[in-house]
């Protein structure tokens, strides 16, 4: 989603380089740069205005740090204040004092919200509390079908009673997980097309029976200021705790997430980087802040390889490195691992530099060819996986037939597999994780 606006920023940067100060002009320049690159980027005007009278105020004849160029300064400056923009610390769910605690899910029909309930009770689930979600979108149709189905998926109890009064609904829910022993509820409210006085009246009597411990606004980061303009709606009529940014995998410009914390005052508590359940992650504005500028974020890739790979897998694998008996079933085992971590293009974001690399004409990214691995790995013999030394021409024409790939697909594997193997032997004790990072070349250049 940010794409352009970090080639955009790390252009200003690169025209900084190699000056031994920054002059007033200089700095008025690049600013003028990245006002445009945010205003591009679809940022509310007003934060956009804020931001670089602050920036500029404390580039301007400023000393540049020993070690760094004003290149570097200017990142260092801007990274600062968009961490500020963006909220600073990490708001994470509150927990009532006296179970349950109980989250209603608002927002306008169309921005992710019934499928945001259940990754949200996904991650509740994975934390080791127990959640209930509650159907209480009567209007969309098969609003509550799709509850349940999700539900059942994740092995959720979805309480309802189908069309009758949401309010009721919720009311009994929560008297309902108090009996049971649920200590979350997650209330998927109905939407509309639009904000209006029937849909806050409804959300307003269910805040006042159920007292919610937080309210949450779904909001779609593809609508780009219309999203923080939903956002200072809910919040002036019905008060809202943060917000849940969906989409944020898309191709929009992405100034719903620079803006809603400074229009609203509201932080951003997840965002959702897919359609899969799995695709939520917790807001981290420092974190955030990195993958804007183009300097990665390799904490959150260190925590999706660690979900990835047990401490048990990663021993194993370490024990096979140090006798040199890494297999083709193992880096096919690797390769399963890091898409299980996301779609490989986000993950390649997530690494210093790639933007730059992604920028180049000539680069490629084609997720099939990491499918291709797979089959022509699925159609070797267990014998040939654990021992790639035999794989003769002869075998090699057939795996390339039962793969549907070429001889030359198959040698162009095998050569990679030699790499990748020489390369993690180098990586031998760096922990757990160590192997994902290797896959396939996916981009040529």
């Amino acid at each position: 989603m940010f794409e352009n606006l970090t080639l955009r920023l790390q252009s200003v940067f690169q025209k900084l380089k190699g000056k031994g100060t920054l002059s007033e002009q200089d700095v008025s320049r690049a600013m003028r740069e990245i006002r445009r690159a945010l205003l591009q980027a679809d940022v509310n005007f007003k934060v956009v205005k804020d931001f670089i009278a602050e920036v500029e105020t404390e580039a301007v004849g400023s000393d540049v740090f020993s070690g760094l160029n004003p290149g570097q300064h200017v990142i260092k400056l801007v990274n600062q204040h968009l961490i500020k923009l963006l909220g600073e610390k990490v708001s994470k769910l509150k927990v009532a004092s006296k179970p349950p605690t109980t989250v209603m899910l608002v927002g306008l029909q169309g921005s992710g919200k019934t499928t945001a309930c259940a990754k949200l009770a996904r991650l509740i689930k994975q934390a080791h509390r127990f959640p209930l979600l509650v159907a209480a979108d009567v209007y969309r149709p098969a609003a509550i079908d799709q509850l349940e189905k999700l539900g059942a998926k994740l092995e959720i109890e979805v309480f309802s009673r189908g069309k009758q009064d949401p309010v009721k609904t919720a009311t009994e829910a929560v008297d309902y997980s108090r009996q049971k022993g649920w200590d979350t509820v997650i209330i998927d409210t109905a939407g509309r097309l639009h904000i209006d006085e029937e849909l806050m009246n409804e959300l307003k009597m269910m805040k006042q029976k159920v007292e919610p411990t937080e309210i949450l606004l779904i909001a779609d980061a593809m609508t780009g200021q219309d999203a923080v303009n939903i956002a200072s709606s809910f919040d002036e009529q019905l008060g809202i705790d943060g917000v849940i940014l969906t989409k944020m995998d898309g191709d929009a410009r992405g100034g719903a997430a620079l803006s809603i914390r400074a229009v609203t005052g509201k932080p951003i508590k997840f965002v959702g980087m897919g359609e899969k359940l799995e695709m939520i992650e917790q807001f981290h504005p420092d974190r955030m802040a990195s993958r804007i500028l183009g300097m990665g974020d390799v904490l959150t890739f260190i925590e999706k390889a660690e979900k990835a790979m047990s401490k048990k897998e990663a021993e194993e694998l370490e024990r096979k490195l140090r006798r040199d008996e890494f297999t083709l079933e193992d880096f096919m085992g690797s390769i399963k691992q890091l898409r299980k971590m996301g779609p490989l293009e986000q993950l390649l974001d997530m690494i210093p530099g790639m933007g730059k690399i992604k920028a180049l004409k000539d680069f490629e990214f084609d997720e099939s060819e990491v499918k291709q691995v797979e089959a022509i790995i699925s159609s070797m013999t267990k014998e040939e996986r654990l021992n790639s030394s035999i794989l003769n021409g002869s075998r090699r024409r057939r795996i390339a037939r039962g793969s549907g790939t070429e001889v030359q697909d198959v040698n162009a594997l095998l050569r990679q597999f030699a790499q990748v193997k020489k390369m993690m032997k180098q990586m031998k004790g760096r922990g757990k994780g160590g192997a994902l990072p290797f896959m396939p070349r996916m981009f040529s250049g």
